[in-house]
């Protein structure tokens, strides 16, 4: 009898816990379960204490369910549950849905809830196709045909292409193509004049080039805000060139100013070569007449005599030198 009276203890005592805990839970969600009822969301306290079980916030369940409900366009708690798992933004899903469903924009839960889980703010994307974004580009650099520079800022309006929003390219892209398109069109140009009496023309071209294919918006209209005239490029380009023709001009002339040096270096390697070589021939012919006049090859007589027409020469050579310096006095 006494140990039935301890397990009927016991087991009072646990009954006892679980009692309190499922007090304390429903007390816990009794706020959010009155809201959602009296929102007519239906949203029941077992599905309350299911989300607590699988750690999602009820709270934010029930508030986005209620926002489906009085917008008209309910969605069920399944899939706000799974979005929030997935690891999305339940209110601003619903928020997109909304804003969307007001300006006739066809978008359904699914759609939103990819676009959203693929990164984008859904809200900002439905709320930008409703009101226009400026993108206004950095300055852009480009060189018209008569070599002139021209700097051009232009501001892009682009609405956001919902269906296009998953995978379509960004506003770096836009921005991008943009500024191709401007330099290709300046670059084109025969003139800067004809782009500073026309800008429309850049615009015009541009839009007109299907530059948002691909990426996430539509482009509007592409407005030129300012054009700037920049530097003659052709004529720095042309100085250039003849500065670099002038040292490769100048580099030539110093190379064959080197080569016109060294022969005339070599040149003068010979003449002194030659020159040693006669003072040698010389120094040989006293030895050779001293050597004829021994063996007799050559008289005394002989001697005299050449001596005599040596110093004959020396005398007409001396005489014709002055006669020359006179003449060149004269």
């Amino acid at each position: 009898m006494d140990k039935f009276s301890t397990w009927a203890v016991v087991g009072a005592a646990i009954l006892a816990v679980i009692a309190i805990v499922l007090l304390y839970f429903l007390a816990s969600f009794f706020g959010l379960w009155l809201q959602a009822l009296f929102s007519k969301a239906n949203v029941s306290i077992f599905q309350l204490l299911g989300m607590r079980l699988r750690k999602v916030n009820p709270r934010m369940i029930v508030e986005a369910r209620i926002l489906s409900v009085k917008a008209g366009i309910p969605v069920e708690t399944n899939l706000l549950e799974a979005h929030y798992l997935s690891g999305g933004n339940v209110l601003r899903v619903v928020q997109s849905i909304i804003a969307a469903n007001k300006a006739n924009i066809t978008l359904s839960f699914a759609e939103s809830a990819a676009i959203d889980l693929a990164g984008r703010n859904v809200l900002e994307a439905v709320q930008m196709s409703v009101n226009p974004k400026v993108i206004t580009t950095p300055k852009i650099s480009a060189v018209a045909l008569d070599g002139i520079q021209l700097h051009a800022v232009t501001r892009i309006t682009v609405r956001t292409s919902i269906r296009k929003l998953v995978g379509g390219a960004g506003e770096e892209t836009v921005i991008a193509r943009v500024g191709e398109g401007i330099v290709s069109s300046i670059g084109s140009a025969k003139t800067h004049k004809e782009v500073l009496e026309n800008p429309n023309m850049i615009s015009k071209k541009v839009l007109a080039s299907g530059l948002d294919a691909g990426t996430a918006f539509e482009i509007l209209s592409i407005d030129i805000a300012d054009v700037d005239v920049g530097n003659n490029i052709g004529a720095i380009l042309e100085t250039d060139r003849a500065e670099a023709d002038k040292k490769i001009a100048q580099a030539k002339a110093e190379e064959r100013r080197a080569m016109a040096a060294a022969a005339e270096q070599e040149m003068k390697a010979k003449v002194v070569e030659m020159q040693a070589k006669v003072v040698e021939a010389e120094v040989q012919v006293p030895l050779a007449m001293s050597e004829a006049l021994k063996s007799g090859r050559l008289g005394v007589m002989d001697y005299y005599n050449l001596q005599n027409i040596k110093a004959d020469t020396q005398m007409r050579t001396q005489i014709s030198g002055v006669s020359q310096d006179e003449t060149e006095r004269k």
